[in-house]
């Protein structure tokens, strides 16, 4: 089994889907707190036709809300970038009190065993997706390197 990761800036609409089939990725876990983005240049994520897609793929869907950062959690990381003056498409880590108040509150209860039990027995590429470019900047970083570690299972960023 492997994990890996995507997000979706820096990628157009054809790039995107040919790195998921080319990584071989059968399951696909939604890990937004909303589930659309702006702008029409990554309109193809937005949930349904995201999903739609998906399915003409053969790749399934999940949505997984537990794993997504609350607003506090959002806000607060906010907040640092605009003290530091970095814009969030331009953000390069995630700061040390969100990384904390993320594996408190989302990954501490986050049973990764009963995850992989509840997976078809005959998925073996899992991604987890959010839309920072920069996995290093993102959650789903902090989902795959937990589950890496917690079940032994490489982990791979798609970029």
């Amino acid at each position: 089994m492997k994990i890996t990761t995507i997000g979706v800036y820096g990628f157009d609409e054809a790039g995107f889907f040919q790195t998921l089939q080319q990584a071989g990725v059968q399951l696909f876990v939604d890990v937004r707190r909303r589930r659309g983005v702006r702008g029409r240049d990554y309109a193809f994520v937005n949930s349904i036709r995201l999903q739609n897609r998906l399915a003409e793929l053969g790749i399934a869907y999940r949505y997984e809300p537990a794993l997504a950062p609350t607003q506090a959690m959002r806000e607060q990381q906010a907040a640092i970038d605009k003290s530091q003056k970095v814009a969030k498409r331009q953000r390069s880590t995630l700061s040390p009190t969100f990384i904390t108040a993320y594996q408190q509150e989302c990954l501490a209860p986050f049973d990764s065993q009963q995850f992989i039990r509840s997976l078809d027995p005959e998925t073996q590429v899992i991604c987890f997706f959010c839309v920072e470019r920069d996995p290093e900047a993102c959650h789903r970083s902090l989902i795959a390197n937990y589950l890496g570690q917690d079940l032994a299972i490489q982990v791979e960023h798609l970029l």
